[in-house]
């Protein structure tokens, strides 16, 4: 009777250090309740088997766990949001890394606006570059933004965007003369005190800014830069009746869909967002030309 009360005691002895054992090595330790720590549930492209999980084998955790398709219709992180779908294009990855290296060849190789110059993708331009740029490059783009011109807050001037005053002909025209990748890759990345806005404007976004700021060179040099002339540069192309003729055939299409009391609304939102069936045509084709 002793020795088997001798036997308990050292077994209850044992449990306890085994329950206190700390965790080191490839040993976790001691888990009292190891539901609260280990999840049944599982997260996608992320393999985290645990042996006490009460749903399924190793092996079919794995199958769940792996990677897989997307679901049909979902839009890839980096695209357009404003495009619908199924018009939906992918995504846009940028392969100009942030050196100096990857300036000059995005400067070299980014040379034409993928989308055409339309009166509504200047009008979300200017609303944000009043919000995002102005602040600094100021209201017309000439370097007196309210952070340097009255609070003098930056040490070094913003970037004058218009053409310049110094008499000075390759100076003063060199933001007008600046390809439009230069602008791309800035907006991406940011450049000396200025800061990256990839985080802030989407793919569509951030060239409808680079529209407005065209079109800020082009007033200031009494030019013309919309949706039906520009005389500002060779490059960018204006959309001309091709937004109008969009709308009306979406319309038509709407009618044959049996959304004909809807045509209306269609309408207007086609020309306020300033999209056309043109436009998505050159943004891949451009895609694919400079990436």
């Amino acid at each position: 009777m002793k020795k088997f009360s001798a036997y308990i005691i050292i077994i209850s002895c044992l449990l306890v250090i085994y329950s206190c054992q700390q965790p080191g090595g490839n040993s976790p330790g001691s888990e009292f309740m190891p539901d609260m720590a280990h999840s049944i549930a599982y997260e996608a492209n992320y393999y985290n088997y645990y042996y006490n999980n009460t749903w399924g084998s190793e092996d079919e955790y794995y199958k769940f766990a792996k990677p897989g398709l997307p679901v049909e219709g979902t839009v890839p992180r980096g695209s357009s949001d404003r495009i619908r779908i199924p018009g939906a294009n992918d995504s846009k990855p940028y392969y100009y890394p942030n050196t100096e290296e990857g300036r000059e060849r995005a400067k070299a190789e980014l040379i034409d606006n993928p989308f055409p110059i339309t009166d509504a993708g200047i009008a979300e331009g200017k609303e944000l570059y009043n919000i995002f740029c102005g602040i600094c490059h100021g209201e017309k783009g000439d370097g007196l933004g309210y952070i340097y011109d009255v609070t003098e807050a930056y040490p070094v001037a913003p970037k004058r965007l218009i053409k310049g005053t110094t008499g000075n002909e390759a100076v003063d025209m060199e933001m007008v003369l600046a390809s439009n990748g230069r602008y791309y890759h800035a907006i991406m990345h940011g450049i000396n005190l200025m800061g990256a806005y990839k985080d802030k404007l989407n793919y569509e976004e951030r060239w409808n800014v680079i529209h407005y700021i065209r079109s800020l060179q082009a007033k200031d040099m009494g030019l013309e830069y919309n949706q039906y002339s520009n005389t500002l540069n060779s490059v960018d192309r204006p959309a001309g009746d091709l937004v109008t003729a969009a709308v009306m055939e979406g319309d038509d299409d709407h009618s044959h869909e049996g959304h004909d009391g809807d045509d209306h609304h269609h309408d207007k939102e086609h020309n306020h967002d300033g999209h056309d069936a043109d436009g998505h045509h050159h943004h891949d084709d451009s895609d694919h030309k400079h990436h």
